[in-house]
């Protein structure tokens, strides 16, 4: 039992934590991104969204150069006797890289859907604009949010590739649920892989349901934008 909820228990850290520095980064970058009319907005995005077409080992790589004892950012840390490689902590870090994109696409099309004139509204009857948007644009971009959120937890639950570069595959410290897999195959452990595909694919079914449950229904929100007009 324990070749299987160590790792699954250390995946759901990792993953959790993943997906709390996601969403605050994500759900923050895509507000502004919402609200930046410029050129340069697009490029930016398509920027942010790279991880989520780079090879895992090219971000794992690119995660080494800059984390590394050698990195520019790992060197400095080091003199503070901080070490991300080979840690639970930089497996966090892979899996936020991985994970942020899909907070990011989510969180700016929910904003880009909020209309325009219940916000109008609210500051013409005197609300400031930080309560305009914890009180009308984020309760409203609140159900595609958290369905990019629920997406960024599956996906940092099941990171792979930039997470063995970064963190490595020691056994009770860094070897999540996706690297305990390839691990088993690779000892021929058939009975522990299918237990752990088992789990991490039941884990992933639930993430990704209750997913789509949250996700906005597009028809109704037209339905409501057009009673409103």
């Amino acid at each position: 039992m324990s070749d299987v909820s160590v790792p699954l228990l250390l995946s759901l850290k990792v993953a959790g934590w993943a997906t709390f520095f996601s969403t605050m980064l994500g759900v923050s970058i895509a507000y502004g991104l919402s609200r930046w009319r410029s050129a340069w907005c697009d490029a930016l995005d398509a920027v942010l969204t790279l991880p989520l077409v780079l090879p895992p080992t090219v971000i794992g790589y690119y995660l080494l150069v800059l984390l590394g004892r050698r990195g520019w950012l790992g060197s400095f840390l080091a003199d503070w006797g901080i070490v991300l490689v080979f840690t639970w902590q930089g497996a966090v870090i892979a899996a936020t890289v991985v994970a942020f994109p899909m907070v990011l696409k989510a969180a700016r099309a929910a904003f880009q859907g909020v209309d325009p004139a219940l916000e109008n509204g609210a500051q013409v009857l005197g609300v400031s604009a930080s309560g305009t948007f914890f009180r009308v644009t984020l309760p409203l971009a609140l159900p595609g949010i958290l369905a990019g959120v629920f997406l960024a937890f599956a996906r940092a639950l099941g990171e792979f590739g930039a997470t063995l570069m970064i963190a490595g595959s020691i056994p009770g410290k860094t070897q999540t649920l996706s690297i305990a897999i390839y691990e088993a195959v690779q000892a021929g452990n058939d009975g522990v892989a299918n237990i752990l595909v088992i789990v991490t694919s039941f884990t992933c079914i639930a993430v990704l349901w209750i997913a789509g449950r949250l996700a906005p229904d597009r028809s109704r929100t037209m339905s409501q934008r057009t009673a409103l007009r």
